[in-house]
């Protein structure tokens, strides 16, 4: 006999949104005060909770971590022997529980008070040892679980309190897209992160020649190098153009004597550049636009000079796209 279980599937969803629901109402000037302290450690932030809260609390760890709030889990069972040696003064300590009163926990809040820690407890019950223990009080909303015993709509909202903190801290702290990049290198994220820096060529490997330097001494550079382009600069070592294969044909094509011009009169004035901390995709993006294989690179401090060069084959070997 088939049975369909999407009944079933759609009871829980609804009890953990109206789970949400309710916290969402629930937020008040703790959260503020909590962001704050988060956002003021000069520490660590340590989570601590017992079975299903402690595995709530290890995912909210790893996403502190992730957004440039360092952080890790503390064991609610190893801290009883020895662990609690790991949490400093100047630590913060958040502590989650539903009941508020798991045996677990109480050496650690006893601990924490006792040494000055500052203490977040995330709990449903005003009544309990850890809401009265805690300097900042998170009290999340008392639901129904599915299944009736089962915890799944109480660890829901200690989730998505635990990453509410982690997301307003990281917007307080300002944290970007490039600090996101430094801590998650590799993977899917790491390479649609990369900027141009990451990849650019620099030092010799840039094709640099002089504006009144003679095309048959830089057709060797041209060669040399390797890339199908030179970069001009005037005496004051700024860029001042570009010369491409293709313009180098074509001028052949129309003089006979340019073995002995010079670069200046070959060249394309202000040719197409990016500033270094822009994402290689998006410099992919341009080359595609502009129609062209190489971009000239620079720091916003100095426009003019430019410090890298990008070729659209060093983008796809990194396998951006």
């Amino acid at each position: 006999m088939k049975k369909n279980f999407i009944k079933s599937a759609k009871d829980v969803i609804n009890l953990e949104i109206e789970g949400l629901v309710r916290l969402k109402k629930s937020l008040n000037n703790s959260f503020n005060k909590a962001v704050k302290e988060i956002v003021r450690c000069q520490s660590k932030v340590i989570l601590c909770g017992v079975g299903k809260s402690g595995l709530i609390a290890s995912k909210i760890a790893a996403t502190f971590s992730s957004v440039g709030t360092p952080a890790f889990f503390l064991s609610a069972s190893n801290s009883s022997h020895g662990d609690l040696g790991s949490i400093t003064k100047k630590d913060i300590l958040i502590l989650i529980s539903y009941s508020g009163e798991t045996n677990e926990l109480k050496n650690i809040i006893q601990y924490a008070n006792r040494n000055k820690i500052l203490l977040i407890g995330i709990v449903s019950k005003k009544d309990s040892t850890l809401y009265k223990a805690s300097d900042i009080k998170l009290l999340t909303p008392q639901v129904k679980e599915s299944g009736g015993i089962i915890p799944t709509s109480s660890t829901t909202v200690q989730l998505a309190l635990g990453d509410a903190l982690a997301i307003s801290a990281m917007k307080q702290k300002n944290f970007n897209r490039i600090d996101f990049k430094k801590l998650h290198p590799a993977g899917t994220l790491g390479v649609k992160l990369k900027t141009v820096e990451d990849i650019m060529l620099t030092g010799k490997k840039i094709p640099f020649v002089a504006e009144n330097l003679k095309m048959k001494n830089a057709l060797k550079i041209l060669s040399n190098k390797n890339l199908g382009i030179l970069i001009v600069q005037d005496k004051k070592k700024h860029t001042i153009g570009i010369i491409t294969d293709g313009q180098i044909r074509r001028f052949n094509q129309k003089n006979s004597n340019l073995r002995t011009t010079k670069v200046i009169k070959v060249m394309t004035k202000n040719p197409i550049s990016i500033e270094k901390n822009e994402l290689a995709a998006k410099a992919l993006a341009l080359m595609n636009n502009k129609k062209i294989t190489s971009l000239c690179v620079f720091d916003k401090k100095n426009k003019s000079k430019t410090i890298g060069v990008l070729h659209v084959h060093t983008i796809l070997q990194s396998n951006i796209s």
